[in-house]
């Protein structure tokens, strides 16, 4: 059986567009996101609560599934981005002070250090990825994967311990 073959998509088609779940637009293309499951939502919600209590001290605003103009061809949809200040009303097209990441099982290394590049070029300075299988934290602002117990955004008292992140799950 043979497929259809896929057809560019313009920015203005994309941004016109809702995507169920939200997708990526690379150079033309969509690209899937893994949203994840259990672990990958239970993480998010935590990282969100843990800004949620911190907002009015640090003057933030935890934004899941935000889309991020990281340049004129590429839209990435990050799991949780901070931004201080106002908070904006479309796409994000300045670099937010944090952007996080929550692996998915389906995950692979390989994309998201592309991920992570193109948030590295559009200047976003704390690129944070948490493992919710292995509750590691990695620090890829610099590129690398540094592993990190705790978060910190570098000349500001913002931080996020990753092990209060845990969430303890009830048994049924």
């Amino acid at each position: 059986m043979a497929t259809a073959a896929r057809l560019p998509v313009t920015p203005e088609e994309y941004l016109g567009t809702s995507y169920k779940p939200d997708c990526d637009f690379v150079d033309g293309e969509l690209q899937e996101r893994n949203v994840g499951e259990g672990q990958h939502a239970l993480f998010q919600m935590a990282v969100i609560l843990w800004f949620g209590k911190h907002m009015e001290q640090w003057r933030l605003y935890p934004l899941p599934e935000m889309r991020i103009e990281v340049s004129s061809s590429r839209f990435r949809v990050a799991d949780i981005c901070v931004v201080q200040g106002p908070p904006p009303m479309g796409v994000l097209d300045q670099p937010p002070l944090i952007v996080i990441e929550i692996l998915s099982p389906e995950d692979r290394v390989h994309r998201y250090k592309e991920r992570i590049e193109d948030y590295r070029r559009m200047g976003i300075s704390n690129i944070w990825v948490i493992d919710p299988l292995t509750s590691d934290g990695f620090d890829c602002s610099t590129g690398n994967w540094n592993q990190t117990e705790v978060f910190r955004v570098n000349g500001a008292e913002i931080y996020m311990p990753v092990r209060e992140l845990i969430v303890k799950q009830e048994a049924n």
